[in-house]
């Protein structure tokens, strides 16, 4: 086991960042933490955390401090875009053994993981440069100035991550073609199961998180980002069946993004590793980002304990990591994919075999990590 005097530093103090700040403090070690963006950020609308991220959440101590928030989801609806029904899943039964379904607010998720590292995040702090020395340490400076030598550097910075540029560990993520749109809905209607309703490439997606609130994920094609961002959202959406049209009633604010993924050939270069994002993004149509970020950090942490050097822990770290993240974006590209199918060759498919299909997509993680 390494010594826990290790020097380690970790990049981003969203869930990746914080996940990991909070695995190595259980292995003994106490990182440095982070964070570009001031403190008063609040990550806004809401999250949906299948199984296999309830199961990291307990390796890590904290599937308790979560359960107060959001609701249990058990059961995937999908629906044609006039409401009628295709298939479901039953998520009691797919990840039997393994943990909960849960959607709940990002910032109550974010509020979890901070208390778990008693907040000491330092805010308003980017990093600007990264050497690596002839010892193998990292010489990392940052914005205002400061340098500090560190025998780890943990990149869980996201897909514009700036350590995977500072170590040349691969350029910018790429975009996959898609805009997504989410919000947190206050009195709209009353659903209590995670429900998706699919048209000719788009999807709405509507889930319950407790305390009368819902969370909407909604997706087209294209390549930049709608000045309006509701009236966008209802005009692409406005034609779909119920629940969609009392949902749009209820929408008063969204946020828009262009997704994109990150694929590259290594994670690390020298004492400096990539988690999360940074290291493999994927459009969101799995809802794996946050379970993939929380199993990186367990498993992380667990190389470090295992290895005698920290070359060797990082290879560990993604010799474990690589088949089940690459998995991920495999099954996240081909259910995109069914997007392009014409509804009236897909709708009949998922209608005899959607269960099936859909159930397949998180079969390697349901095994532990």
């Amino acid at each position: 086991m390494l010594l826990s005097t290790l020097r380690v530093l970790v990049v981003g103090a969203g869930i990746a960042g914080l996940a990991v700040a909070r695995a190595l403090r259980q292995a003994g070690y106490r990182p440095d933490v982070v964070e570009k963006l001031p403190a008063t950020t609040v990550p806004g609308a809401g999250i949906f955390l299948p199984g296999n991220a309830d199961r990291a959440l307990r390796d890590l101590g904290l599937d308790d401090a979560v359960r107060p928030f959001g609701a249990v989801v058990e059961r995937q609806r999908f629906l044609d875009e006039r409401g009628n029904e295709l298939c479901e899943v039953d998520l009691g039964k797919l990840w039997d053994g393994v943990g909960e379904c849960r959607a709940m607010p990002r910032g109550d998720l974010q509020r979890v993981l901070l208390a778990a590292v008693d907040g000491e995040v330092r805010y308003d702090t980017g990093l600007v440069r990264l050497d690596v020395g002839t010892d193998g340490t990292a010489l990392a400076t940052f914005g205002d100035g400061a340098v500090a030598a560190y025998d780890l550097v943990v990149g869980a910075d996201g897909r514009k991550s700036s350590v995977r540029a500072l170590a040349a560990l691969g350029g910018p993520a790429r975009p996959v073609g898609q805009v997504v749109y989410r919000s947190v809905v206050t009195g709209g209607p009353r659903i209590s199961e995670w429900t998706a309703l699919l048209g000719l490439r788009t999807a709405f997606i509507v889930m319950p998180m407790g305390d009368g609130r819902l969370y909407l994920y909604a997706d087209e094609p294209g390549t930049s980002a709608p000045a309006d961002p509701l009236g966008r959202l209802r005009e692409v959406f406005g034609g779909f069946g119920p629940p969609v049209p009392d949902v749009l009633d209820a929408v008063d604010k969204v946020q828009v993004a262009l997704t994109d993924e990150v694929e590259i050939a290594c994670w690390s270069r020298g004492p400096a590793v990539l988690v999360g994002d940074a290291a493999h993004a994927t459009s969101p149509t799995l809802s794996e980002g946050a379970a993939m970020a929380l199993e990186d950090a367990v498993v992380l942490a667990d190389a470090l304990t295992e290895a005698d050097s920290v070359p060797e822990a990082l290879r560990r770290y993604e010799s474990r990591r690589r088949p089940r993240t690459k998995w991920v974006l495999d099954r996240t590209r081909d259910r995109d994919r069914t997007r392009d199918v014409a509804p009236a060759l897909r709708d009949p498919l998922l209608r005899g075999r959607g269960d099936r299909i859909f159930r397949d997509h998180y079969r390697l993680l349901v095994d532990p990590v």
